[in-house]
């Protein structure tokens, strides 16, 4: 069996009135759902690294603070079955970050000129993210209140 890719996904999440978690959908493929900023993480980079660089890469979010691991996940890709190891992250936004914007993709990357409409939707999510990507969001609840109060 070939090993998994490695991979990270990001949960970055502002609080305003409530928890909200930033989310974005490819600008002309519907058909790729609702997503979290995740992708592969390269030779030699450290996990958290690689989800700051991923973070910056398909939002342009360049300040958001790393909190600490969620979950890791072994999944095959829903299209082509091969396996990967997706680690999943608890990462939080200033509050003043914008409610939602439109991100061109500058990278060296698979999502290398796409377009990203990224915006903030509340917590609990009303419908489902894009291969499940939303499973470990209710291991970050008992810290929003406390991790989030540094931010106002």
């Amino acid at each position: 069996m070939p090993l998994p890719r490695i991979r990270v996904a990001a949960y970055v999440v502002r609080h305003r009135t409530v928890p909200e978690l930033l989310v974005f959908d490819h600008m002309g493929m519907p058909e790729a759902g609702t997503q979290v900023p995740a992708g592969g993480v390269k030779a030699g980079e450290a996990l958290g690294e690689a989800v700051l660089r991923e973070v910056a890469e398909e939002s342009g979010l360049l300040t958001v603070r790393l909190v600490r691991q969620i979950a890791v996940e072994d999944k095959p890709h829903p299209d082509t079955g091969q396996p990967r190891r997706t680690t999943f992250f608890y990462l939080q936004a200033s509050n003043s970050t914008p409610d939602a914007w439109v991100h061109d993709v500058h990278s060296d990357g698979d999502d290398a000129g796409l377009t990203f409409a990224c915006r903030f939707l509340p917590l609990p999510l009303q419908r489902p993210l894009a291969d499940d990507q939303d499973m470990w969001l209710n291991r970050i609840d008992a810290h929003w209140h406390t991790a989030t109060r540094n931010l106002r």
